[in-house]
């Protein structure tokens, strides 16, 4: 070989080389933090008061979203965010514990993700990336191929459920012989002194520097518990909040409101609606305030707790160097949690007290401790918004995210995006952060389905201030529950006691309440948006819900058959007790 061609090769070799390293140093290290049920004004960032000087800081380097919407459920959300699309067609259009009999019948209500999708995990590990995932799954797994192992994840860590309990393995509904966690797949005994915040970050932070020596990027997914019923906080949490709710919900709601329009998060001279679910708290006892006082410092103390074990991964970023070349997204799943099992059925409190769960005040959140906020304070914890979890009103839909590290703009570092966002337009922005795209309606030779979320980074860059044109809609089905988004308007159905089961038209940008309908006055929009509504209704295989559909009591009588393999759609009340009954008998005869 001549001096002038080994001359050529040595320099393309280098020219390789050097673009190899190039593409190497321009994928960061991304980290999606998944809050459980965490209410659009619960951290300070959005005007709370609840303490979160971690998430500040995320706040103060990044870029808020004021007008990001999810699903108003768990499932469907995680299903969207982690493969870009809508969550029926991957074959979580609800919980699988919610699904009436006729729905399970169809490929989009398995309330497992589908085969027929490709997750960011997959396609992140396939651009280089180590994947690692940590805390709640809830997208399968009975069937191992469903885990988050055989997902796209290299290191698992997950509890497969709805919820669980923060300190323990017990069950929280009577739907589980107990709360299973999975590492890699395979089935762990959790350690002693096992609290839920705590270990999702420890596990995370092992995960990541397992392969940190080999400088390749990683991915990391964390999905927290918090804060999904039972609430429950470490006692040193909870204390510092004894004394800031005894004003009660109506206080809280306005207070908060004040916070989230001084921040410039929504207009200044948005009304506000009380929700009709919504107490009297002046009409409660002395006792029964004292006790809700106490309720909501559980649920603060827990985030508290959350924020302070993501500043322990912040830390740890920041000692290995990594914090600065590390892109982080924190959201929530959905609204806030109105449900209180314990004022809903005094069966279901018998059967906690089976258990071995109390609700004595003052071990309120602690181990063995089943709490929750009810609907009043779910309220306040969306305040502004109306609604809350399950429901397509605003505080059901519309959450905080936050994306911070090298996406953002150094000049929009600190400040609040008013462009429109959805849960889908995570998995093509991560992507983007990667190097990589999503592959379209084929992978690996076989047919999936196509993302059809949008690349969020031409808006952290400045390039845009939003990536939806007036024509885009986002449309959302849960339950029977839906909604949908174009332009500046959004239609809304809500089911159920505290609704009157009818299409309603809002203004959002300028009555993010939902104070003020408009399909009176506004026919023709109105008429717009259903028609937009009945495609996507066509498009994605919705399914109607029974007329006396309840999601609650679909979760139960599901949970009742899988149990003891019956039906309990037709039970009486008298057979209700004897089986929750045996239900607790059968739990406390195995835990001894």
């Amino acid at each position: 070989m001549s001096k002038k061609i080994q001359l050529c090769a040595f320099l393309l070799l280098f020219a390789l080389t050097t673009i190899s390293q190039a593409q190497t140093a321009e994928q960061p290290n991304i980290i999606v933090i998944l809050a459980d049920d965490l209410g659009y004004s619960d951290i300070e960032p959005y005007g709370s008061e609840i303490q979160t000087p971690n998430l500040n800081q995320l706040a103060q380097e990044g870029l808020r979203f004021s007008n990001y919407h999810t699903t108003a459920s768990c499932a469907p959300t995680r299903a969207m965010l982690l493969t870009g699309v809508d969550s029926h067609r991957t074959g979580v259009a609800n919980i699988a514990e919610a699904l009436t009999p006729a729905q399970s019948h169809s490929p989009f209500y398995r309330g497992q993700l589908n085969q027929n999708v490709v997750t960011i995990a997959s396609l992140l590990k396939d651009a280089g990336y180590h994947t690692n995932m940590a805390g709640k799954w809830h997208l399968g797994y009975e069937d191992p191929a469903l885990r988050p192992i055989n997902r796209g994840f290299e290191q698992t860590v997950m509890m497969p459920f709805s919820g669980g309990d923060n300190w323990t393995q017990q069950p929280y509904l009577p739907l589980y012989e107990k709360t299973l966690w999975f590492e890699n797949g395979e089935e762990i005994t959790l350690p002693e002194d096992f609290y839920s915040s705590k270990f999702v970050v420890d596990k995370s932070i092992a995960q990541i520097e397992k392969n940190r020596s080999d400088k390749k990027p990683f991915f990391s997914y964390l999905a927290f518990q918090a804060v999904h019923i039972p609430v429950q906080a470490p006692r040193e949490f909870t204390d510092k909040y004894l004394d800031t709710y005894r004003d009660g919900w109506t206080q809280l709601r306005q207070q908060r409101q004040k916070s989230v329009k001084s921040l410039g998060l929504l207009p200044a001279d948005a009304p506000m609606k009380t929700m009709n679910t919504t107490l009297d708290w002046q009409a409660l006892s002395e006792q029964e305030r004292r006790y809700n006082t106490k309720r909501m410092a559980v649920y603060a103390g827990m985030v508290d707790a959350m924020d302070f074990h993501i500043g322990r991964l912040l830390q740890y970023l920041k000692e290995i160097g990594e914090y600065d070349n590390t892109v982080i997204v924190f959201t929530s799943d959905n609204g806030p949690e109105p449900s209180d099992p314990q004022t809903m059925s005094q069966l279901f409190g018998f059967y906690l007290k089976c258990t071995g769960y109390n609700d004595a005040y003052d071990t309120l959140g602690e181990r063995y401790s089943y709490n929750t906020i009810g609907p009043s304070f779910a309220s306040a914890a969306a305040s502004p918004l109306g609604h809350y979890k399950f429901h397509a009103g605003e505080g059901g839909m519309r959450v905080p995210m936050m994306i911070t590290g090298p996406a953002v703009a150094e000049n929009l570092r600190g400040q609040i995006s008013h462009g429109k966002a959805f849960v889908k337009d995570l998995a093509p922005t991560l992507l983007a952060l990667g190097g990589t795209t999503h592959p379209g309606d084929e992978y690996r030779g076989k047919a999936i389905e196509a993302s059809t979320g949008k690349n969020l980074l031409p808006l952290t860059s400045g390039q845009v201030e939003s990536v939806y044109s007036a024509e885009d809609v986002i449309a959302y089905e849960i339950g029977g529950n839906a909604g949908l988004i174009k332009g500046d308007y959004k239609i809304v159905f809500n089911r159920g006691a505290a609704n009157d089961g009818e299409w309603h038209l809002y203004n959002i940008a300028r009555d993010p309440g939902e104070t003020e309908t408009l399909e009176a006055s506004q026919p023709a929009v109105f008429a717009d948006l259903r028609a937009e509504y009945d495609h996507y209704v066509e498009e994605n295989g919705v399914l109607p819900v029974p007329d006396d559909y309840h999601q609650t009591q679909q979760v139960m009588r599901n949970g009742l058959k899988k149990r003891l393999g019956m039906d309990a759609g037709l039970l009486s009340p008298a057979l209700w007790i004897g089986l929750l009954l045996l239900i607790a008998t059968i739990y406390l005869v195995r835990r001894r």
